[in-house]
């Protein structure tokens, strides 16, 4: 299987995956159409993983970044741990052929479609990662995933994207258009506070706070994508 950049200690997120109990590996790599109960998918493992990745990298930035504000801790991390960035990784460490081994004959959803789906390699890449966090705990699997996530880390520190524009294109696909309102604005002159609201058909889907009017808007995208990816 293809290997990411080694962590330290000499183990990568491939490795790990590579020592699961066949148990956890079985339903990280399941696909809920070919079970008879979603529960023995990988849908809970990645909702686990979600929750690890996302602390492994915060752990990795909080130290290395002093100057960084929580905002922008929260956009290089939210970059750096997308569904586009677990997507990456999982084609660097194999899930597509992982998947393949697990596809059963004529049943479920085609192999095809599943490994060209960013949403199910993503969805499987957090699984993975909650099943290594099961068997092996957070000192040991966190420095595996950084390591894993180092491009796309560094990638979100050297080029952040712009939430606004990710978020009209994926409201386009929708058919739906985002409006920003700002709703209230405070302080000083020199220490102004701008609160902003996207709206979505007249619904409020984010809402985020900012020196300028731009910047609460950029934070109000980023709570609307987090919004749509709550809802799937």
């Amino acid at each position: 299987m293809p290997r990411t950049s080694t962590a330290e200690g000499g183990e990568t997120l491939a490795d790990l995956v590579d020592g699961l109990p066949d148990d956890l590996a079985r339903q990280a790599f399941t696909h809920a159409s070919w079970v008879g109960h979603r529960a023995e998918s990988y849908e809970r493992l990645a909702f686990l993983g979600d929750v690890v990745l996302s602390l492994a990298v915060s752990t990795h930035l909080f130290p290395r970044f002093e100057r960084h504000g929580a905002g922008r801790l929260t956009k290089v991390r939210a970059q750096a741990v997308s569904g586009a960035a677990c997507a990456q990784v999982a084609a660097e460490i194999g899930v597509p052929e992982r998947l393949r081994g697990r596809a059963p004959d004529g049943e479920g959803r085609s192999f095809a479609m599943l490994a060209d789906s960013e949403r199910v390699l993503a969805s499987v890449c957090e699984a993975v990662i909650g099943a290594a966090y099961l068997s092996f705990g957070f000192e040991r699997v966190a420095p595996a995933v950084v390591s894993a996530f180092s491009d796309q880390i560094d990638e979100a520190l050297e080029h952040p994207v712009d939430y606004k524009s990710v978020l009209q294109e994926r409201l386009a696909q929708r058919a739906e258009v985002v409006v920003y309102r700002i709703e209230s604005e405070e302080g000083p002159a020199h220490a102004r506070r701008f609160v902003a609201i996207a709206e979505v058909a007249g619904r409020e889907l984010g809402r985020g706070e900012g020196r300028t009017k731009k910047g609460a808007e950029q934070e109000a995208a980023l709570v609307a994508l987090d919004v749509l990816d709550g809802a799937g």
